[in-house]
């Protein structure tokens, strides 16, 4: 890497506001919980979406801001499915799905992606606007699937966490691309966990 980079990744840290420390590690805790399945990950979760959603607006980042906000539901959604099932004495079971399942689920996210990159180029002044869409768009629908414990949203995890890493290096959110790339590692130790849950179930 040169030597621009990491002048700019100790500016970017040396700017680091309190609020995005504690949303970073929350966020980090979160995955972490998650992998171990603990429905505490959703509390994490909330917390850390609640503070970004909150640091996105004000940096002008509405697409970003408005995915926290939508991370926000599905927190409180995940927490009430996960804790349902433990207090039940009965956990929410990982699950996979079938190829066709996954087909049909990434073009439609495909198709969504293109609408919303068409609207952020033409309507907004978002510097990358399909790159944009795309991590938005998987992250909700892979949201949805980490709530339903469906194992291959760990994979999902690993194109959108490499997307946005290539998103935030050309936006210069450089400290960011550190807790993304964490993200990968974690997504790796999540899925291989929860396979092996998998087939002991």
């Amino acid at each position: 890497m040169s030597d621009t980079f990491w002048i700019q990744l100790t500016e970017s840290a040396l700017r680091l506001s309190g609020w995005e420390v504690l949303a970073t590690t929350l966020g980090i805790l979160y995955v972490i919980l998650a992998a171990k399945e603990s429905y505490w990950c959703w509390p994490a979760a909330f917390a850390s979406t609640l503070i970004y959603t909150f640091l996105f607006w004000e940096g002008q980042l509405p697409m970003q801001s408005l995915l926290n906000a939508y991370y926000l539901l599905m927190a409180v959604y995940g927490f009430i499915s996960w804790r349902k099932h433990s207090d039940a004495k009965q956990d929410l079971r990982i699950s996979n799905r079938p190829g066709r399942f996954h087909l049909l689920l990434i073009s439609a996210g495909l198709v969504l992606t293109w609408i919303a990159g068409y609207y952020l180029q033409h309507q907004t002044e978002s510097q990358l606007p399909y790159l944009d869409a795309f991590v938005t768009v998987f992250s909700i629908i892979t949201t949805a699937l980490m709530a339903r414990k469906i194992l291959e949203n760990w994979l999902y995890w690993l194109v959108i966490d490499s997307a946005a890493i290539a998103l935030y290096w050309q936006t210069g959110f450089y400290v960011t691309i550190v807790m993304f790339s964490l993200y990968l590692i974690l997504s790796v130790v999540g899925y291989l966990k929860w396979r092996q849950k998998l087939r002991t179930q």
